[in-house]
């Protein structure tokens, strides 16, 4: 059956996504089922986005673009409506990340979601949002295309030993996700360094945060709690916390030695033969 229901584009990214292909759609005289053959879908998955009941994925905006020949529409706004997808709190934080040119990062239980697998991030939000894990994972997967920019910002990673430790998903998900964050050594605007346990008691100890610089406009930091997020140019706070941070990185264990620390827990906790009394430690 033909989905059809009124929608008010300007009531979110998605209603007006979902206007904007069924009225492209309509002017190519074409039906949902028709639009579907020609994308390779079921032309109830395009009702579906039409009628903003579900969100469309960066494959189905390229394929619709070609199909309507639109240069490009689809594409350009599938990023606004994956990012109105994230919970509203967050929205202004990764609107800044994705403007940011310097981006420092404490992780105190996770690895960065900028730097998580798709099977690590699904386990991570599956706790919470079960009912739109697809979506959240999509909307978080999406963030990343930052660092595959022809200008990629700067991002500097330091690791607590914990979230290497934590194990996400199982030991299959976890040993990707560590085989993921060797795969990224030697990119040149990347860097991660691990916080090891032996080094006790550390600038970090109040929890998880970022610091980003931009190149017109004021420092920002951002720390979170369970249901917001906080985000302050406030120059003393920026003085602080960037000193916190370079006391992190100066506890924490080089590049290298990083390395070798997550090469170390994946093959001996998440190997075929995991050590049974926890994380091997540098």
């Amino acid at each position: 059956m033909v989905n059809i229901r009124n929608l008010d584009p300007s009531a979110s990214p998605l209603d007006y996504y979902g206007s904007e292909l069924r009225r492209l759609r309509e002017d190519a005289g074409l039906t949902q089922g028709q639009l579907g053959d020609i994308i390779f879908c079921a032309g109830s998955l395009v009702g579906q986005i039409e009628t903003a009941r579900k969100v469309p994925t960066r494959a189905f905006s390229e394929r619709a673009d070609a199909a309507l020949v639109t240069g490009g529409v689809f594409s350009r706004l599938v990023g606004l409506v994956l990012r109105s997808q994230l919970p509203t709190w967050f929205q202004a934080y990764a609107d800044m990340e994705a403007k940011a040119t310097y981006i420092s990062t404490y992780q105190s239980q996770l690895v960065y979601g900028l730097l998580q697998t798709e099977e690590y991030a699904r386990a991570v939000l599956g706790v919470e949002n079960p009912g739109k894990l697809d979506t959240t994972v999509a909307a978080r997967m999406d963030r990343q295309r930052i660092l595959a920019r022809d200008s990629p910002p700067v991002l500097w990673v330091v690791l607590d030993e914990a979230a290497l430790c934590r194990e996400i998903g199982g030991h299959a998900v976890m040993r990707r996700q560590l085989a993921h964050l060797l795969s990224l050594q030697g990119q040149q605007w990347l860097e991660i360094q691990v916080l090891p346990f032996k080094a006790g008691q550390h600038a970090g100890m109040m929890g998880s945060f970022n610091v980003l610089r931009f190149d017109d406009d004021p420092d920002i930091h951002y720390s979170e709690s369970y249901d917001s997020g906080h985000m302050t140019a406030n120059p003393q706070v920026i003085k602080e916390r960037s000193v916190g941070y370079a006391r992190l990185q100066a506890e924490a264990l080089s590049p290298r030695a990083s390395a070798a620390l997550i090469a170390r827990v994946m093959e001996e906790r998440y190997g075929n033969h995991p050590e049974p009394d926890g994380c091997a430690v540098a």
